[in-house]
């Protein structure tokens, strides 16, 4: 396993052209969106699993400045990677074996799967944004750290972002420790060398007093709920309600599909109504310029093209029935109509129409979830 892991991380553009070339071959693979693509999907289902470990091997490249605890943390954006990719296969098999209404029962128990562990990394992030839905780790904000060098009466100060950055670097600078640190690293190196003729004793009394020298690593606080709300106070409250209604927005549109049938107008106006709160809220909170500057959002360029992908995933909702059987499908056909005359455009054109026809069938490929 570890020689694969190396491998992996040393061939990661080959690996990602790979995995681009297989997963775009099986939309061409034989009964596609037909009745038995029971076969067709697992093999989909297999190759997102492998890419979606491969991708986690090389987003878990141990680096310099990475801590112990942060790389040995549970893998949530494998987990989310592998539930989605399973969910397909998931459905299609409820559906051959259950019928088209006893196949909600399964997908809802995915989509339920999905928003645990979607909570759990939500709080164990410190509650910051979800990127992706969980897949992209979200690393760009600024973490409050606390030291023994760095810890103030008033409490704990941050030290990321560029102003941060730069006192902490002119604080090394001017630090007798950092000082004594590089003197003592210089002394264990020689020692290291010298092992085969120097005292083994001395050796490791050098190594002690070495890490008992050195400053412990900051330590990071993450946020709690009771932290949020007396920091950030209600735009705090409303911030992770926007964030747990944009998690729970799938499972909600799901089990009133299950109700009221994929054909009712109920579910999908609902999860609309879902997705523009979410956004509402999040807009308001981070366009005020009420209360203190503790108290307003502020969010990162990750963070800012998160929110730009939510609103372009509303797009789904042309995709989704009743709005795509009743408007949706009537302007593809009309479109192929018109194309369909012009040579190799209207051949595309028809393909186009087929994929999308046919994936509009399929749940999970248009819950944008």
């Amino acid at each position: 396993m570890e020689a694969y892991k190396k491998w992996v991380r040393e061939n990661k553009d080959y690996v990602h052209s790979l995995e681009s070339l297989a997963n775009g071959v099986t939309w061409l693979l034989p009964e596609r969106f037909s009745e038995s693509e029971i076969g067709p999907e697992a093999v989909t289902t297999v190759l997102g699993i492998i890419s979606a470990v491969n991708e986690h091997i090389i987003d878990t490249t141990p680096q310099l400045h990475v801590g112990h605890a942060e790389r040995n943390s549970f893998p949530y954006p494998l987990c989310i990677s592998a539930l989605k990719d399973l969910e397909t296969l998931v459905e299609v098999v409820a559906q051959h074996y259950f019928g088209d209404e006893k196949k909600w029962n399964y997908i809802a128990i995915m989509e339920a799967s999905k928003v645990l562990v979607r909570l759990a990394l939500f709080q164990n992030s410190g509650y910051k944004m979800l990127l992706h839905g969980g897949q992209t780790p979200n690393d760009e904000k600024n973490l409050e750290v606390s030291t023994p060098q760095h810890r103030s009466s008033g409490g704990f100060v941050k030290t990321g972002g560029q102003h941060g950055n730069g006192d902490l670097r002119n604080n090394h600078a001017q630090d007798p420790w950092n000082l004594e640190r590089r003197a003592l690293s210089a002394l264990n190196r020689f020692g290291e060398k010298a092992r085969s003729i120097s005292d083994p004793e001395w050796l490791r009394r050098v190594q002690h007093h070495h890490a008992i020298m050195e400053p412990p690593t900051p330590v990071v606080e993450r946020l709690t709920i009771s932290t949020i709300l007396s920091k950030k106070g209600l735009h705090g409250a409303l911030y992770v309600a926007g964030e747990v209604l944009f998690i729970t927005r799938p499972l909600i549109y799901v089990l009133f599909i299950r109700k009221y049938g994929v054909r009712s107008w109920i579910p999908w106006f609902l999860s609309f109504a879902v997705d523009v709160a979410g956004m509402g809220i999040l807009s308001r909170i981070t366009s005020s310029t009420s209360g203190t500057e503790e108290q307003q959002f502020h969010l990162s360029v990750s963070e800012k093209n998160e929110v730009k992908r939510r609103k372009l995933l509303w797009a789904l909702y042309l995709m989704r029935d009743p709005f795509f059987s009743k408007y949706t499908r009537g302007r593809l056909e009309s479109t192929e109509n018109v194309l369909e005359h012009i040579p190799v455009v209207g051949f595309l054109a028809g393909k186009l129409v087929e994929l999308l026809s046919g994936a509009q069938t399929r749940y999970t490929y248009m819950s944008g979830s």
